[in-house]
């Protein structure tokens, strides 16, 4: 076991060691940081919800009639009326036929990807799709190939190069995790039909904040029923746990039946079941938590332009601020977390090298003093 500590050691030499912060309480544009209150620009919980009052007695009415745990895996004895409920919740809110949900939305694009393409097969993926779509796609033997970010021409290419596989599935992020930007879905979407390829979109990070109603982003691309199959989160702008895939009836049954991280593993907890539902009935009937959320996105990336800082106009609410090396980030989110602001830095592995950054994650909840306050310290 010796190579642990010298590999910790790399890590903390080359500024990519982690450790944790420990949150005293909820998440919240305020949260408590060791005894202290800090103003926190770094959640995924976009709309607010996840501490709402209305979801804790969702998840409390769900524990007192289901209990805590599910006890089995959905196809022994832990499929709940709650599960099925929430299922066809989220097909209603997508507008397919039908939903299935796993546990964590990682263990969504997993299984998914591995149940559609495997050996003699080809699966294309975005360079700088989340890693759970590429675990996902190396995890199911089929020939991996990568295409330039949101780059049509690089696209056509791969697909073009995998023509003599048995079946293709071109894989993309809606929103991009770690930069905000939004892929071209409807141009995605018509250049695999011509490849006779299938289309997988990650929306976890659109779900709930983009679009009229916020179906997610391919509601905002005006491309809803172009792409055959979409996967979400329950904890993000929904605010809970768990991941979910929509489309056709057919694709879910097959999921059901072949996506080993669903079979596999016990169901998800009934109060997250209960809770997310009640997620979905308030961001229908609460338009004005995403408009609130988009006039602070819009804000705040006018304030970082006006201070000479590049940023584009898309409605996400990730906006990362670019400085280079690991040590850089860290210096940075130093000196904000020393004025309680609450901005990790985001180091590689999960961002390529050179691009170290401070990913801002903007809230519903923020108020224009919030962002002032931001602004004026970046």
């Amino acid at each position: 076991m010796d190579f642990i500590t010298k590999e910790l050691e790399t890590l903390r030499r080359q500024g990519l060691h982690r450790e944790f912060k420990t949150l005293d309480g909820a998440t919240d544009r305020l949260v408590m940081l060791y005894g202290t209150t800090f103003l926190c620009f770094s959640s995924n919980n976009y709309l607010g919800l996840a501490n709402d009052p209305r979801l804790v007695a969702a998840a409390k009415d769900a524990l007192d009639e289901y209990g805590v745990g599910a006890g089995a895996s959905r196809l022994v004895s832990g499929n709940q009326r709650v599960h099925r409920d929430l299922e066809k919740r989220l097909a209603e809110f997508k507008g397919t036929e039908a939903a299935i949900v796993f546990p964590t939305g990682y263990m969504a694009n997993v299984g998914t990807i591995a149940a559609l393409v495997g050996e003699g097969d080809a699966v294309l993926v975005d360079r700088l799709d989340h890693a759970s779509i590429v675990d996902g796609a190396r995890l199911s033997k089929a020939k991996l190939l990568v295409y330039s970010h949101c780059d049509l021409g690089s696209l056509e290419q791969a697909l073009a190069q995998a023509r003599g596989y048995r079946r293709r599935l071109v894989v993309t992020d809606t929103v991009f995790s770690m930069d905000g930007d939004l892929a071209p879905l409807h141009e995605i979407a018509l250049l695999a039909k011509r490849y006779d390829a299938m289309v997988m979109a990650d929306d976890a990070h659109g779900t709930g904040v983009l679009g009229e109603h916020g179906r997610g982003a391919l509601e905002h691309a005006g491309c809803e029923g172009e792409i055959e199959v979409v996967m979400g989160t329950l904890s993000k702008a929904i605010g809970c746990l768990g991941g979910f895939v929509v489309g056709e009836r057919r694709l879910i049954d097959y999921l059901r039946n072949t996506a080993r991280s669903f079979i596999y593993t016990t169901a998800l907890a009934p109060a997250m079941c209960a809770a997310a539902i009640a997620a979905l009935d308030l961001i229908e009937r609460e338009p004005e938590r995403r408009a609130a959320l988009c006039e602070n996105v819009a804000a705040f990336k006018a304030g970082l332009r006006a201070k000479g800082h590049e940023t584009d106009h898309s409605p996400s609410p990730i906006v990362p601020i670019i400085l280079g090396e690991p040590a850089r980030a860290m210096e940075k989110s130093r000196e904000l977390y020393a004025n309680h602001i609450f901005v990790p830095a985001i180091r590689p592995p999960t961002v390529p090298k050179g691009t170290s950054r401070l990913r801002v994650s903007l809230m519903a909840a923020h108020t224009r003093d919030d962002i002032e306050r931001l602004l004026l310290l970046l």
